[in-house]
């Protein structure tokens, strides 16, 4: 088993930011550590803050009638930030946020958010980037839920997890496994005895541990590497396509 990544301790937007804004954007941010379990929102709730995770991640839930009627939609962990619906103006969670992976997180207040997003070009522009990647994602969610295997689900959300724990070791049971993909807790135990039996994973009361993980990445539908493409493509790659647009325009200017 290959050792896991090390903790960024940073998170990947901030980070995207030119340095004199990262540091206005980080004086106004508060350290905090979010505990597992821990409700930052409730689904129809008042958005009052924006979180950035730094080692930590945030599941965004779907409720329906009952909690019974859940259904993971959105996972956010240092790639990303929590509160995407103030990017839009709008300060009502459409989800439940509940953290699943304790650890240290940035927090703004959205007033705060909602000034610097008005005085930075930059920061609205890498946002509304990451507003389109989650877009991309919960229309896939959807389409993968609908399509595709629990094997092949729980495969992708294995890995979902690990890329945001930073960790091959993951606790998870199947009945919260289970309440993330919507389907039934039998339906998780054949699906991770089959992961297990091809020497994927090693399961044991709620205790998962990725033993390979490019076996779990085959094993899994094609959404986990279509939503990695796609945030690379649209967010590492954001500043060079606004480059080539840019030099594009000049172009034009010169030759009329």
């Amino acid at each position: 088993m290959k050792p896991s990544p090390p903790s960024p301790m940073t998170n990947h937007l901030i980070d995207k930011l030119p340095q004199q804004e990262r540091a206005s954007f980080l004086a106004d941010c508060q350290a905090i550590d979010l505990v597992f379990g821990e409700v930052i929102t409730e689904h129809g709730g008042r958005i009052s803050h924006v979180h950035f995770p730094l080692d930590s991640f945030i599941s965004q839930i779907a409720n329906l009638s009952s909690d019974r009627e859940q259904l993971e939609v959105a996972m956010v962990g240092s790639e990303g930030m929590l509160g995407a619906p103030l990017i839009l103006g709008v300060d009502e969670s459409p989800w439940l946020a509940l953290v699943q992976g304790a650890g240290p997180a940035l927090r703004m207040p959205a007033v705060v958010f909602g000034r610097h997003l008005a005085q930075s070009p930059t920061l609205q522009s890498l946002l509304k980037r990451y507003l389109y990647v989650v877009m991309h994602q919960l229309s896939r969610v959807a389409a993968c839920t609908h399509f595709h295997q629990v094997e092949a689900r729980l495969a992708r959300w294995l890995l979902m997890t690990q890329d945001r724990a930073h960790s091959d070791e993951l606790h998870l049971t199947h009945e919260f496994l289970a309440m993330m993909l919507g389907v039934r807790r039998a339906g998780i135990t054949l699906a991770a005895m089959a992961l297990q039996s091809r020497r994927l994973i090693r399961y044991q009361r709620g205790d998962i541990v990725v033993l390979d993980r490019t076996g779990l990445i085959e094993a899994s539908c094609g959404c986990y590497a279509s939503d990695r493409s796609l945030y690379c493509r649209v967010i590492n790659g954001g500043g060079k396509a606004r480059d080539r647009l840019a030099r594009s325009g000049e172009a034009s200017a010169e030759k009329s």
